[in-house]
């Protein structure tokens, strides 16, 4: 069990990279980086800034439950059903304006299939840590 906890742990580790990097740059640029959008209304750049700073903390979150990942369980499925929601609202974008970039795209299959299964095995460990901890004397 020890081999699957670390291993859990160091996905979890890479995969908090996404968040950080993203949103912290959307952060810091907005949505200039996204595109030809050096221009764009000052509400839409405030509301980029605000979704990334939210997507930023997702990752912050995510990284405090890397110590001691198996007793996270409460934690890590409110961050994990924060990220299965925002890709669905996502996949609502791709089916009313398109398709979107590829990185989008790659984001999205992260925030429907990834993250559930990362939720799973999380609840997994979490499980079996509990029935070898035994009885409480």
């Amino acid at each position: 069990m020890m081999l699957e906890h670390r291993l859990l742990q160091g996905v979890v580790a890479i995969a908090c990279l996404l968040p950080l990097l993203v949103g912290g740059q959307g952060i810091v640029h907005g949505p200039a980086p996204f595109g030809h959008l050096a221009d764009v209304p000052r509400d839409l750049d405030s509301h980029f800034r605000y979704i990334s700073g939210i997507f930023f903390a997702t990752g912050l979150g995510f990284l405090s439950c890397i110590p001691h990942i198996e007793t996270k369980g409460p934690r890590f499925r409110l961050l994990g059903g924060l990220i299965v929601v925002g890709g669905f609202a996502r996949l609502v974008s791709l089916i009313d304006v398109g398709m979107p970039s590829r990185g989008h795209v790659l984001g999205l299959g992260m925030e429907i299939l990834v993250v559930p299964l990362l939720m799973l095995w999380q609840a997994r460990l979490a499980r079996r840590a509990l029935s070898n901890a035994g009885p409480n004397p």
